[in-house]
């Protein structure tokens, strides 16, 4: 496939991860508080499983496609973005563990998540960043 489209389809998947990860991120705060009703919680894990996930499993696969075709391994801001990716895929894991608990469970969500929202913005900022410059 060639490159601006592995580009074009990447960047497609990234949105459609961020904005999963940032919903998931901004209701699992605002469980923290008791304000979301477990009704939104069950959309938004039904909308994980559905868009979120496999968004999450497209980005990766059409990422390193991307970055075979670049000829782009070693180059140090791949490195910092990998880190950081590495990151974000981890705390989706931990916030789709948390709906899946809150779903079958009454409680709070891990009060460590309420940091997630900001994390997730600044991270795919620095993402972004890194991805169009390419400043090392």
């Amino acid at each position: 496939m060639d490159l601006l489209w592995l580009k074009a389809l990447h960047v497609a998947a990234v949105l459609l991860f961020t904005s999963g990860l940032l919903a998931q991120s901004l209701a699992l705060a605002a469980a923290l508080q008791d304000s979301v009703s477990p009704g939104v919680l069950a959309r938004l894990r039904r909308w994980d499983q559905r868009i979120t996930a496999p968004a999450l499993l497209a980005m990766w696969a059409l990422g390193i496609a991307a970055v075979l075709e670049g000829g782009w391994f070693g180059a140090g801001w791949l490195s910092a973005k990998l880190l950081l990716v590495i990151s974000l895929t981890g705390l989706h894991g931990i916030q789709a563990g948390a709906l899946r608990r809150l779903a079958f469970e009454a409680g709070r969500p891990p009060r460590s998540l309420g940091w997630a929202p900001v994390a997730v913005v600044l991270s795919f900022v620095a993402v972004a960043l890194l991805a169009v410059a390419k400043p090392f």
